[in-house]
């Protein structure tokens, strides 16, 4: 099963890529037979055996510098494969050739799963990862683990939350919605306001975006685990599911929110200049929204906690995060295992990707500390967003089960989910058509549905 499925490039499109890995001074844990290139950044001891990085955080480069400062055992050379899926596209490659993975891997938790089935991953517990375990997040550590296996460690979360734009909404009269039935409501005063703006968007493109909110309604997509990697259970149809889609599919028809693709040049665009009075985002988007360079200079923008179905029983769900997870091309795994683990595992490392990269942290010092929730944010007219938002939405997150083929499963999605905006079939329909796409493909790619 696992030869066909790795032929199926059921994660990214297989295509050649020249790899760019980077290789240690003295080939000490140097990322398999990957071919000899540059370090990003500046190797402190040259006479320390080096682990090779792929990362695309943003200041990394100051957090390796940290690293390097702190450790005189090794040193870290980092190289920036690519975001996302052109990194993956990369590994992958990788992967089929038996070479050229560097030693440690940035990996976003929801294809975790996609790479174990492919016996990519290195299983952290024989290196001490359940030593460190109550230092992290406890949906983040479930996110990074399978069974009894943990193939990852946590480095940041993406809690959702509501920024929304307080301007626009005092022009209109509106109150900050606690649930989505309030939502509705004011994104109907905000139409008949005359504003020109919608509410929000709901991007079909929205992948990770959307499956958190079907699992704010207890949607449970996929139950997986790598003891059993033949075996998957597949329920993207669930009660909740439906629910949530009908509900936007509602608002779509009311012309109530936008259904532009998300994170293009128009959608960022749209985000700061009043097209849309909220952003529904996880807590990393504030970020996001400062690195636009069209924010208008005058708007005002505070942050909410996400709408809930039923106020008095909140359900706090997570859009993303990422993890550093150790290669089974890696030579020395147990100096890899150290440096995924000890990259962000200090209070100082991750305050630098807090403070310099708008990492949202899964290291529970800094995450659980005074200085973290006490944290001022200009852009916010000061509030202090991870007191009042981020740090509640965390708490209670208690993780996901992400299906080995994550990405397949997400442009079905997205397919689905155009279908429904333009019209072609109704909420339920699309998610039936989805469930059984899924299954199709799952039983060709040689699972077992339970």
């Amino acid at each position: 099963m696992k030869a066909k499925f790795l032929a199926s490039a059921g994660i990214v499109a297989a295509t050649a890529v020249v790899l760019t890995g980077c290789s240690g001074g003295n080939g000490s844990g140097g990322g398999g037979d990957s071919a000899a290139a540059s370090c990003t950044n500046t190797i402190v001891n040259a006479e320390a055996p080096q682990v090779t990085v792929w990362a695309w955080y943003p200041a990394f480069n100051d957090v390796v510098d940290n690293f390097n400062n702190s450790n005189s055992d090794v040193q870290i050379c980092w190289t920036n494969a690519g975001q996302g899926n052109d990194e993956y596209t990369k590994f992958s490659t990788s992967i089929e050739s038996g070479s050229g993975a560097p030693d440690v891997i940035q990996l976003e938790s929801e294809v975790l799963a996609s790479f174990t089935i492919r016996d990519a991953l290195v299983d952290l517990t024989e290196f001490g990862a359940n030593d460190v375990k109550d230092q992290y997040a406890e949906g983040a550590w479930e996110d990074a683990s399978s069974g009894e296996a943990v193939y990852a460690i946590p480095v940041d979360g993406g809690p959702m939350g509501m920024l929304y734009r307080q301007d626009i909404f005092d022009a209109a009269g509106i109150k900050v919605p606690t649930t989505w039935k309030e939502f509705e409501a004011a994104a109907q005063k905000l139409k008949e306001s005359g504003n020109g703006a919608v509410i929000a968007d709901f991007p079909t493109n929205g992948r990770a975006f959307n499956q958190a909110l079907f699992a704010q309604a207890g949607s449970v997509p996929f139950e997986y685990d790598s003891v059993n990697p033949q075996e998957i259970g597949i329920k993207v149809n669930d009660q909740g599911a439906k629910d949530v889609l009908e509900y936007w599919d509602g608002l779509v028809k009311k012309g109530l929110v936008a259904t532009d693709d998300a994170f293009t040049a128009d959608y960022n665009t749209k985000l700061v200049d009043g097209s849309y009075a909220v952003y529904l985002a996880a807590a990393w988007g504030p970020g996001y929204l400062q690195g636009l360079s069209d924010a208008d200079p005058d708007a005002v923008w505070r942050a909410a906690p996400l709408p809930q179905w039923d106020a008095a029983k909140p359900v706090h769900v997570n859009w993303g995060g990422s993890t550093f997870a150790v290669t089974k091309q890696a030579k020395d795994k147990k100096l890899a295992a150290k440096v995924a683990m000890g990259i962000f595992g200090n209070k100082e490392g991750m305050n630098l990707g807090v403070d310099k990269g708008a990492l949202f942290p899964s290291y529970a010092p800094v995450l659980d500390s005074k200085e973290f929730a006490n944290k001022k944010y200009e852009f916010f007219g000061g509030q202090q967003i991870n007191k009042d938002v981020f740090l509640k939405a965390a708490a209670g997150y208690q993780g996901a089960t992400f299906s080995p083929f994550q990405n397949y499963a997400y442009d079905q999605l997205t397919v689905q989910l155009y279908s429904m905006v333009q019209g072609e079939k109704d909420a339920g329909k699309a998610l039936d058509d989805l469930q059984a796409s899924l299954e199709q493909y799952a039983t060709e790619q040689g699972f077992t549905l339970k």
